[in-house]
């Protein structure tokens, strides 16, 4: 593009597709806080750790090990998550839960679309889960005696 004009935003994806630095974990406490204390789904190629965060929104980080693979390999996953992430749209329907993605060495030959399904099929359990009403709790019958 000539002078460094931007494409015209499309419609729905504008400011809001943004992933600002509050949206994303970057404490070393919240990652071990979400890895101890969190639940766990995982992936083929990815592991994600997800607790709630009590911030009003969700965040995400992203680690990778070197068993991944060299540094190009590990930053390259990082950003394809990221904007995976930054462009699916079922991010705004998530509660407030902080997200780590922690890469496993299978991540390392995969192709975009595999990892992007493998990635979305994850996060959509998050927000499916987290969206469905939770069923009031139903008090154990008073009963005299052992159940048998």
């Amino acid at each position: 593009m000539a002078g460094g004009s931007r494409p015209p935003a499309v419609a729905g994806h504008g400011a809001s597709e943004r992933l600002l630095p509050a949206g994303r974990v970057r404490r070393r406490a919240d990652f071990l806080r979400c890895y101890r204390e969190g639940r766990r789904r995982q992936g083929r190629a990815l592991a994600l750790y997800f607790i709630p965060n009590g911030l009003g929104e969700p965040r995400i980080g992203v680690t990778a090990s070197r068993k991944v693979g060299g540094a190009v390999e590990r930053h390259q996953l990082k950003r394809w998550i990221r904007e995976i992430y930054r462009r699916w749209a079922g991010r705004r329907r998530l509660p407030a839960i902080d997200i780590v993605v922690h890469l496993k060495p299978e991540a390392k030959g995969l192709v975009f679309e595999t990892f992007r399904q493998d990635l979305l099929r994850g996060l959509a359990g998050l927000a499916a889960a987290h969206s469905q009403p939770s069923e009031p709790e139903v008090p154990a019958p008073e009963g005299k005696g052992k159940a048998r």
